[in-house]
């Protein structure tokens, strides 16, 4: 990372969007970590911007107090645009302290812990640079704002709505009667529903037998209400790529029955064997081995096709993107030359990248160079899927579930363990049979795994 900070003025200094390379030319906001007013230590990361692969955090080089932060998350700035101003020396001392220092708390209503990525609304951005207000004649106390966090106000849901406190018995009048506790608004501490805050609410409502009005708070009640959801940083980044996948490729699916009844048998016999010193195996990285096995006698599916210059590239090295669900979305980290590694090392690697996706801790190199991608949602894997290739790869193979069925075998119903493989082809490259004679050849491999094991 280039350093892109500057001093713009005395008592001041702008950290200017860095140039993360590769020819990237303007990243996302997608969090801050500091807001107008904060102090900021040397080093301390104040924001996360992404790429089109990766999440990078950006760190202050120097201390001071932040002054103005350079956009709203979501956005996206060009690589040398202030990206956060800090004051220094005597500026950053000479902030208002007024502004600095959260306002009184009203009995029960602590200050929540702001959001991951959460942005001030532009009158609290500017809150650190205003005089303060004029002493004012002693008045009732308004009402607070409502904040993530606060107390709901009567007849809205509580700022717990799954999980509202109550006594058990409590819980159970209120099942009786009908009433959702999101909606009663509860006088105990910390915002307890009481035995009399049922009674206000039925009160107020005119009792179990008063006919009920629409969203009377009811378990049947109708709901009204709608919620705008930006969709920025990773979860852009998947539309994006599903959207140019879908519209430049034509996919085709094959779906293929596979007996994985011995592949099951062989991998409990390998993890009560090698499992305490080398890891348990799941299906996952012997799948993976028959993919690796497939590919050499169809390399077709091995590949890259870049349809601007119409150039496809076929691969000796098999790097195998493995599709992961994260808090943040889907990503797809990458295990490098997986022909290399024995099952129990495509294992372990695929749990380290696993969890450095799951921590926002994978890099871009991690994330991106895949030449084929396997995709499965584990127990949740259905009966068919039709997955999305992982643009500009040529195929994805997709794994559901695995299901005990009855199967007639030597002329008698025996059960077996059968998974479907539902993969995706892209059809300008890959044609029809060649899709379908490399599914067949990774279904011999799983149904006989011991040639997993043979060259």
């Amino acid at each position: 990372m280039t350093t892109t900070q500057q001093r713009t003025q005395a008592g001041q200094h702008v950290i200017k969007m860095p140039d993360l390379g590769e020819g990237i030319a303007e990243v996302e906001i997608v969090a801050w970590r500091v807001q107008p007013g904060d102090a900021v230590a040397e080093d301390q990361i104040v924001a996360d911007v992404m790429t089109d692969k990766a999440t990078v955090e950006i760190p202050s080089p120097v201390a001071g107090t932040v002054a103005l932060l350079g956009g709203q998350v979501g956005e996206s700035l060009p690589v040398g645009a202030p990206l956060i101003t800090l004051a220094t020396g005597a500026a950053g001392t000479a902030v208002d302290t007024a502004a600095a220092q959260p306002a009184a708390a009203l009995p029960g209503d602590e200050a929540p812990d702001l959001p991951h990525g959460f942005v001030p609304e532009p009158a609290r951005m500017n809150a650190a640079a205003a005089p303060p207000p004029p002493p004012q004649p002693a008045a009732p106390p308004a009402p607070a704002p409502a904040r993530a966090g606060a107390p709901a106000a009567a007849g809205a849901p509580s700022a717990t709505p799954d999980r509202p406190l109550a006594a058990p018995a409590v819980r159970k009048r209120a099942w009786d009667l009908g009433i959702e506790l999101r909606y009663v608004a509860g006088s105990g501490p910390a915002g307890r529903i009481t035995h009399a805050d049922l009674d206000a609410w039925l009160a107020g409502r005119g009792g179990r037998g008063a006919q009920a009005e629409p969203g009377a708070g009811t378990r049947y009640a109708a709901l009204q209400g709608e919620e705008a959801v930006p969709v920025t940083g990773l979860r852009r980044r998947i539309a994006e790529k599903m959207q140019a996948a879908k519209r430049q490729i034509p996919h085709f699916t094959y779906v293929e029955e596979v007996d994985v009844t011995e592949l099951e048998l062989l991998r409990n016999q390998l993890n009560a064997l090698h499992g305490a010193e080398r890891g348990k195996l799941t299906l996952l990285p012997l799948l993976m081995r028959a993919v690796v096995l497939a590919v050499r006698q169809f390399p077709e599916v091995n590949a890259r096709y870049d349809d601007t210059a119409n150039i496809v590239t076929r691969y000796q090295p098999v790097h195998i993107g493995i599709a992961t669900q994260t808090d943040a979305g889907l990503m797809v980290p990458v295990v490098r030359n997986a022909e290399a590694r024995d099952p129990w090392q495509n294992a372990a690697e695929i749990a380290r990248l696993a969890s450095a996706s799951r921590s926002g801790k994978a890099t871009r190199d991690e994330l991106g160079g895949s030449t084929i991608t396997i995709t499965s949602l584990g127990a949740l894997g259905g009966i068919v899927s039709t997955p999305v290739i992982n643009h500009p790869e040529v195929a994805i193979v997709g794994v559901n579930r695995i299901v005990d069925r009855p199967v007639v075998r030597d002329g008698g119903m025996v059960a077996r363990k059968l998974m479907n493989l539902s993969s995706s082809f892209d059809h300008r490259i890959v044609d029809g049979m060649v899709a379908a004679n490399f599914i067949q050849a990774i279904r011999g491999y799983l149904e006989c795994p011991a040639l997993l094991f043979v060259d």
